[in-house]
């Protein structure tokens, strides 16, 4: 009999979008080579830029928010795993599996933490330095961290916030399993990555619905891309991200090399073109798909320490970390003109990337936590004695409301 996995989407996987679609891809990828059938629900739209998972074997179905019949379809299903894409659809759906489906592990697929995102971005917005209180008081590191007490298992994207989680909020080590992007180092050669001589010029790249790529994108323009075109003055520069908004778009100044590029379909092309990559991000969560992208490609990076953080351990990084724009801008155009050097912070990232990020361990390591898990299931869940508080709390609150939604909408 064949296992079963529902994913429960916050939205349709975008992979050629979104590192949070190339995430869930990776996700699903996983679990189709564990030999699972998968159903993929969402209750969510779809967009142009929505992944055919019909072509991958699994399943699409659309659910309502609010509604019983999601538990019709749960008690039908039989799920034996169950994955929330981010805590706001296990706040939304927790309580209906747990009911309806008592016996599916239940899985976190946190993609970063939102709190520590958001508190980063407030502490921005005023102009002063982020402080680990910030996150800590923030309203919605309770509501993540219920969620992760909720669920059986949490998959983090990001070593540092593996950390945080258990140094800050003592949270045990048993609902944390650190699960990075997984990249099959075997599709990765140096004798097919594009030489230093054969690339030119710079790219950044970001989802223009992520607030953290918007900012990036404005000190490239003011800050940074003045001072490199002073001293490299044919230099160009691509910005590449889907739903860029109207601010970003009138940044497009040829004149000055800084062309507002939009969507590219196939990202790797303008990567492996381009010389240095770009990310100067003051504030954000998780680790960065642009930055793995970029060793994956044999594009060395210059960013900051927000950048960089959770992904490279005590390694050497794939280029250059800083966080004063005169040093960014020194860094960029010693990346860019000094052949050694770059040679060297490339094979940097592919060593990152065999010691980090290997697919097959990663993989290796998730089915086995997921068998030792399914074993002794009631056991985990009896020891986590918080979580099953907080399941007896939202019975109590989230499911009344719900069913209090779901009769005024009848009417």
């Amino acid at each position: 009999m064949s296992k079963k996995l529902l994913v429960i989407g916050y939205v349709w996987p975008e992979p050629t979008t979104t590192a949070a679609g190339c995430r869930m891809l990776q996700l699903l990828d996983a679990f189709l080579t564990f030999g699972y059938d998968i159903t993929f629900a969402s209750t969510a739209s779809k967009t142009q830029y929505s992944l055919d998972l019909a072509k991958l074997g699994v399943q699409e179905v659309a659910i309502q928010l609010n509604h019983s019949s999601f538990d019709e379809f749960v008690k039908e299903l039989s799920p034996n795993v169950v994955v929330f894409d981010r805590f706001m659809v296990e706040e939304q759906f927790g309580w209906r599996l747990a009911e309806f489906a008592p016996n599916a592990l239940r899985i976190l697929n946190t993609e970063d933490l939102h709190a520590l995102r958001k508190s980063r971005e407030e502490a921005n917005k005023k102009n002063r330095p982020f402080r680990i209180k910030d996150w800590k008081n923030h309203p919605t590191t309770l509501r993540e961290t219920a969620s992760i007490y909720r669920c059986d298992l949490s998959l983090m994207i990001s070593s540092y916030e593996m950390e945080i989680l258990q140094h800050e909020l003592h949270i045990p080590a048993e609902l944390l399993f650190h699960l990075p992007f997984m990249v099959d180092f075997s599709e990765i050669s140096k004798d097919k990555l594009a030489p230093f001589d054969k690339r030119n010029g710079f790219v950044s790249i970001g989802n223009g619905k992520h607030a953290p790529n918007i900012a990036a994108v404005k000190i490239l323009k003011h800050d940074i891309w003045p001072g490199i075109r002073k001293q490299l003055a044919n230099a160009e520069i691509h910005i590449y991200g889907a739903y860029l908004p109207q601010e970003v778009k009138e940044m497009h100044h040829p004149k000055i090399g800084f062309y507002v590029s939009g969507w590219a379909e196939n990202l790797d092309v303008a990567l492996k073109g381009a010389r240095v990559l770009l990310a100067p991000l003051k504030f954000g969560a998780g680790i960065k798909g642009k930055l793995l992208d970029a060793m994956r490609t044999g594009t060395p990076s210059v960013t900051t320490t927000i950048g960089a953080e959770g992904m490279h351990g005590e390694l050497p990084w794939n280029g250059i970390i800083s966080n004063d724009w005169d040093r960014f801008v020194q860094a960029a155009v010693e990346l860019h003109q000094k052949q050694e050097l770059w040679e060297t912070v490339q094979e940097n990232g592919i060593q990152l990337l065999q010691k980090l990020y290997d697919k097959e361990l990663l993989q290796n390591q998730l089915t086995e936590r997921l068998q030792q898990l399914s074993k002794a299931l009631e056991i985990h869940r009896e020891h986590n004695f918080i979580g099953r508080m907080l399941h007896h709390q939202i019975l109590a609150s989230t499911k009344y409301m719900a069913k209090w939604i779901e009769e005024k909408n009848k009417r």
